[in-house]
């Protein structure tokens, strides 16, 4: 899918144990991923740093691992971890916060593509994690000064999301029916299946997730065959993603070839980054992607507000489905007419209906028709609730702010 303009994308996917790191232009028909290692696939970048005692150098990835056998080193792994723990660090006499050097090892990982000959700065980064928590959410937000970016440049969403952006990204013949992942982490397997309502415009696409599934270590082969006859009973599949090292590892044979049976299959490491990047470039092109995404963070219902602007009637949106509860915030200023009322429109996405919400401010002063401006400010809660604040503003100079607030909690 193309992207206008010369806007240029990096993607991370970060675990506790690595991160992959990906780049992204109009011009290019994918994402590319990088290595540490000129020429190298391998692009798992271990999630360490090191500092040679006495020398405040920094090292990374597997160099870090590598110079930290010499004893010469002090050794940080597990730094997502220690993070989010806020934990403080000790080498020598010098303290570090693991956020700080979270930063620090993004930054380096971050600046990977420069050294290809690519642009040092970026329109966005899009971090990608397996689960997207208000902690985390907040913690990356947080660093974005310490990654020499603004908040507005950065994303944070998780695998689900990042499968979403890199499976619609592709070519349509690829997604005319479902689209499934199945990824290894460590002795799981999970199933990941990717449908979209054809019925509503934009599309709604949601994507399920199975229990996970653990590999008979003796006939691995055997043992993935019963997991896709399991998963995918009652579907029709177009294209099937396989995520993690053991499907690389040469045992797959009936069970490749029931996969291979009128579908498309692909293997790689590296999809999570790369749909960081679709992402990114995806969501400076919003007006045009043809799909909402319905996901467990994402906002179920739109809220907007009716509202005379120039003269017409419009709808004002304060918050769109499928937008990120975490992320998410609408705030606008409005002059009132006729009664101390507020009409809210409340719309599921896959609904041409609305529900009207009315919420009338109560002890507000008297004052003429259309002589009072309220600020009203709408920030989710959780993805199917959220917080209403209408503030009294008053109008200016002629009629003083009663300094009211009123506040509410809305639900579809």
């Amino acid at each position: 899918m193309g992207h206008n303009g010369n806007s240029y994308y990096i993607g991370i996917d970060l675990n506790d144990s690595y991160a992959m790191v990906s780049y992204f232009q109009q011009n290019m028909k994918e994402p590319e991923t990088v290595s540490t290692v000129a020429g190298s696939e391998e692009f798992q970048i271990p999630l360490v740093l090191a500092r040679r005692k006495s020398i405040g150098k920094w090292y990374y990835g597997d160099e870090a691992r590598r110079l930290s056998k010499s004893g010469e080193m002090v050794c940080i792994d597990q730094l997502l971890k220690r993070a989010l723990n806020s934990e403080k660090i000790v080498i020598d006499d010098d303290s570090f916060m693991a956020e700080e050097l979270l930063a620090l090892f993004l930054k380096k990982v971050m600046e990977l593509p420069s050294k290809l000959g690519n642009p040092s700065s970026f329109d966005r980064l899009v971090i990608c994690v397996d689960r997207l928590t208000k902690e985390n959410v907040s913690m990356f937000y947080g660093m974005a000064v310490r990654l020499g970016i603004n908040s507005r440049q950065l994303t944070v969403i998780d695998r689900k999301e990042s499968f979403y952006y890199f499976a619609l990204n592709q070519d349509n013949s690829l997604w005319l029916h479902d689209v499934v992942m199945f990824m290894q982490e460590k002795e799981s397997i999970f199933f990941y299946s990717l449908k979209r309502d054809l019925r509503t415009t934009p599309q709604v696409v949601s994507i399920d997730e199975s229990i996970s599934y653990t590999l008979d270590k003796n006939d691995k082969d055997k043992s993935f065959l019963d997991i896709i006859n399991e998963s995918f009973k009652n579907q029709i599949i177009s294209t099937v993603f396989l995520v993690g090292d053991t499907f690389a590892e040469g045992w797959m044979k009936q069970s490749v070839a029931l996969l291979c049976k009128g579908r498309r299959v692909f293997m790689g490491n590296n999809l999570f980054t790369k749909g960081a990047c679709y992402a990114a470039a995806t969501r400076d092109k919003e007006a045009e992607w043809p799909f909402v995404y319905m996901g467990e963070n994402e906002m179920k219902f739109n809220l907007s507000l009716k509202v005379h602007d120039k003269g017409e009637l419009s709808f004002y949106n304060l918050i769109s489905a499928g937008s990120n509860w975490f992320e998410s915030k609408g705030q606008c200023e409005v002059i009132i007419s006729g009664s101390y009322e507020v009409d809210f429109w409340k719309q599921l996405p896959k609904s041409r209906e609305a529900k009207i919400e009315t919420l009338r401010l109560t002890d507000m002063p008297p004052r003429p028709d259309r002589a009072t401006r309220i600020r009203i400010t709408a920030t989710p809660v959780s993805d199917d609730r959220i917080d209403i604040e209408i503030k009294d503003l008053g109008f200016g100079e002629i009629f003083m702010s009663s300094g009211k607030v009123w506040h509410y909690e809305m639900t579809m």
